[in-house]
């Protein structure tokens, strides 16, 4: 932050949420905190510091009403709303402990997260949501009853009620730094969900380190679209504003992120990697739609802009020539793009979760935008190391954090402590199993390797590697990514483990694939498209098209081209339908399900392997 905001207790350790939302309330009570909209096409409303700690109380007195006491676990299955977050502060208040469950979770995965955490209420969004969780706890609230009649529940509206003021700040003053502000369920890749076990020291000690490493303009807005059982989003929608005093953007569709940003033009913006690929793709065929002129133009900006990053990469000053380029071309060129995805005003642009691929990478280098990578997992609250501003390495997940060690175990593992390291895995009992040795370390399943300058570089999940059956180590992830770089390829997924060559699944990107079909004389009678930029042709009958299979097969050969032996593709299957959460291919978060897509495509793997597909050109 510019501005250092008071902290209410001398050694930050020992703050709780609730006081810094007093904090928040007396010192900046007129400012905005949270806001929404009530539908897709209504006005935002806003509630600021001091009418959220007035909800939030009120809140709270309701949900003591309903039996809800210190330490009690509570589930909510909600999206990005006010009602989610509001809720989440208040059981805090009440030294509960919320925890945020997918909306996507399975009904098996539910009924495990209920019996294991002991929940006996949940607070639920609406009638598909309160059908599945009614048999499995004694109180439902649901939010938005319409279609719910029928099922036993307490309407969300009817929760909050006048408190009495000495009560409340009772309660949460006997909160210590030291008690669950959450648990999370990991999204499951594999195996049941775990339940990871967070304090209110851990968020408060991670937001101290990230603020040493991220400077952001006072008070700045953040768009709130990724799930709140996300720890990222926990941290970058609920904890951090908190902690900065910041304003929170609800986005309850994913599907509209773009849109908003496009509407807000944030500061700051983060994505997992695959929002990233999908905002790449959509600007790429905006460009490719541009005049052949004007698109020379913008490539030749763009050389200048990744040639200004590296010298900041470098940490070198730019030379007054290149920075006098850079400027020229970012404000005739390069910002009115930008400006146009709402992205002319960023001053930090995030990502973690899962490996970003390098071409999303360099491509907004050319805007002159330093996606910032980080990495974490939610056993260590979010981010251990970052990119930040003055010392990046495009590439890498940057350096640890002022609270975290990091170390390479003999097998290539990465291990991490520090004081914003989780305390453990909830047990059934109610108990927390700590999964740190004797020292402290944690391992993280990821493999990868600390540069001379403390740059944190990775390789793949330590489980997700591929063993050839010639003994050869391969990482999913680098293949992957490799295979991406091609705009028509817009998810890719390689197996190999115990086979002596690799083989993929690609799946067409939906945003540049209508737009290269057009272009390439595809159309629904052989012509090009009905609008511009578009063939007017699904992605299932493009996956099959002759032209289509043909560009595939070089995208897959120059991919080749760059894979050692034992990384090479030997052959490949293309499919026209994109992989979400839905379908069960991806987490909620976004990072692929290996084991979901090697059961869901077992057939087509087989069939690879039985020189089925198709085989790169040559």
């Amino acid at each position: 932050m510019t501005t250092t905001l008071r902290l209410p207790a001398a050694d930050p350790a020992e703050l709780t949420v609730p006081a810094l939302l007093l904090r928040n309330a007396e010192d900046h009570g007129a400012l905005p905190a949270v806001s929404w909209r009530p539908g897709t096409e209504a006005p935002w409303q806003t509630l600021t510091w001091g009418e959220v700690r007035e909800r939030v109380a009120r809140l709270a007195a309701g949900l003591s009403a309903l039996g809800v006491a210190p330490g009690d676990h509570v589930l909510m299955m909600m999206g990005n709303r006010a009602e989610h977050w509001l809720t989440d502060l208040a059981l805090v208040h009440l030294r509960a402990v919320p925890v945020s469950v997918y909306g996507t979770a399975a009904p098996g995965q539910i009924a495990h997260i209920v019996e294991h955490s002991r929940a006996r209420l949940a607070v639920v969004e609406g009638a598909r949501e309160a059908r599945t969780w009614r048999p499995l706890v004694e109180q439902l609230v649901v939010v938005d009853p319409y279609g719910a009649e029928d099922v036993p529940h307490t309407p969300f509206t009817g929760i909050a009620r006048p408190y009495d003021a000495e009560t409340f700040e009772r309660t949460w003053r006997e909160a210590r730094a030291g008690d669950p502000v959450t648990v999370l369920y990991t999204s499951g890749t594999t195996g049941d969900p775990k339940g990871v076990v967070i304090s209110h020291r851990h968020v408060v000690l991670n937001g101290l380190a990230l603020d040493d490493v991220v400077p952001l303009p006072d008070h700045v807005e953040h768009i709130s679209y990724l799930p709140l059982a996300h720890i990222a989003e926990r941290m970058l929608g609920i904890y951090l504003p908190v902690y900065r005093a910041s304003h929170v953007r609800l986005c309850p569709d994913p599907a509209q992120v773009a849109a908003t940003a496009r509407e807000l033009h944030p500061a700051q913006f983060f994505g997992v990697p695959r929002v990233w690929e999908k905002l790449t793709a959509a600007v790429r065929a905006a460009l490719a739609r541009l005049p052949e002129e004007r698109r020379r133009a913008v490539e030749e900006a763009c050389e200048v802009a990744r040639e200004w990053v590296a010298h900041r990469e470098r940490g070198e000053e730019p030379p007054a020539a290149l920075a006098a380029s850079y400027a020229r071309v970012n404000d005739e060129v390069l910002r009115p793009i930008l400006a146009m995805a709402g992205f002319d005003r960023l001053v930090w642009a995030g990502s973690a979760s899962a490996p970003m691929p390098p071409e999303v990478v360099r491509f907004w280098a050319g805007f002159g935008i330093t996606i910032m990578d980080a990495w974490g997992l939610t056993e260590t609250v979010g981010a251990a190391t970052a990119n930040s501003p003055g010392a990046f390495r495009l590439g890498s997940v940057g350096r640890p954090l002022e609270t975290v060690e990091v170390r390479v175990a003999e097998d290539g593992e990465l291990e991490v402590r520090g004081p914003t390291v989780f305390d453990g895995y909830l047990s059934p009992d109610g108990s927390v199993r700590p999964a740190t040795d004797d020292e402290g370390w944690f391992a993280t399943g990821d493999v990868g390797h600390v540069d001379d300058d403390g740059f944190v570089w990775l390789t793949d999940r330590k489980k997700e590697m591929i063993v050839t059956s010639t003994g050869k180590n391969v990482s999913p992830a680098l293949v992957e990514n490799t295979l991406k770089e091609h705009p028509l390829v817009g998810q890719a997924f390689v197996h190999g483990d115990g086979r002596s060559y690799l083989v993929a699944l690609l799946v067409l990107d939906p945003e540049t694939a209508p737009g290269w079909a057009s272009e390439n004389g595809i159309g629904p009678s052989g012509a090009g498209g009905s609008e511009p930029g578009t063939s007017g042709v699904s992605t299932a009958v493009l996956a099959a098209h002759p032209a289509v299979l043909a560009e595939t097969d070089r995208a897959v050969a120059r991919a080749n081209a760059r894979l050692n032996r034992t990384e090479q593709i030997k052959r490949y299957r293309l499919l026209g339908d994109e992989w979400g959460p839905l379908t069960g291919e991806l987490t909620p978060s976004l990072k692929l399900r290996r084991r979901a897509v090697r059961e869901k495509y077992g057939h087509f793997i087989e069939e690879l392997y039985g020189e089925g597909g198709r085989s790169p050109a040559p």
